[in-house]
């Protein structure tokens, strides 16, 4: 089960952005990039983020291989990220990856070159210079409309080949990540509250609130 608690975290938080392909390999839509990059401004005005979200995995014939409910909380370059077996604290500065089963935590050092994906990244400019996107036109998600952008990612040695966002409102609402392996990965956003008041402990792993913890510390 360790695999598909990394598996899930490496979905919502870590889409490895890699700049070595040059600029402008190929052609994005105009109109995707006006969608994108209404959502990035409107996620930018947000001080504070919380969020409920469910995370779908299916393989290549649609079976379903397990269905996750997490949450996330946002502010600043902070995050924290929560999904059954897996905790991820950020405090902007280091990142705690906290395996539940083992009762291990890893430490690392955030390194500023890496230009590794975060929540706040995900939603905001991360799509301009290691994507190319289209909109794909107005489909209906959970009996709703919704724009459907699609992005491909212009390092190709990827993990995956292909991103659906579903935008309302400049909001995403739901992504669908499509693996080369044929598994398909979909979250969708329960419930976001925006602006409210989040104390700066939940972004720092205490481990005086977890007995007998290992603590591998990489920094």
């Amino acid at each position: 089960m360790k695999k598909i608690y990394m598996s899930l975290a490496t979905v919502f938080l870590a889409i490895t952005v890699i700049f070595a392909q040059p600029a402008g390999m190929g052609k994005s839509d105009p109109d995707g990039k006006k969608v994108l990059d209404a959502v990035s401004a409107k996620f930018k005005t947000y001080k504070s983020v919380q969020a409920k979200f469910i995370l779908k995995i299916e393989n290549a014939s649609g079976k379903n291989l397990g269905t996750k409910s997490g949450s996330v909380y946002m502010k600043g370059s902070k995050y924290r990220v929560s999904v059954p077996g897996q905790d991820i604290y950020s405090d902007g500065r280091d990142v705690w990856t906290y395996d539940k089963s083992s009762n291990e935590v890893t430490i690392n050092r955030i390194d500023p070159s890496a230009n590794s994906i975060t929540p706040q990244k995900l939603f905001t400019n991360f799509y301009d210079k290691d994507f190319l996107y289209k909109l794909n036109g107005v489909v209906k998600q959970n009996g709703k409309s919704m724009q459907e952008v699609e992005l491909t990612p212009i390092d190709k040695t990827k993990a995956f080949h292909k991103v659906l966002l579903y935008v309302t409102n400049a909001t995403i609402n739901t992504t669908k990540i499509f693996e080369k392996t044929g598994n398909r990965y979909t979250y969708s956003v329960n419930s976001m509250a925006t602006n409210g008041a989040i104390p700066e402990s939940t972004f720092v792993f205490d481990t005086k609130k977890f007995p007998g913890v290992e603590v591998v510390d990489l920094r």
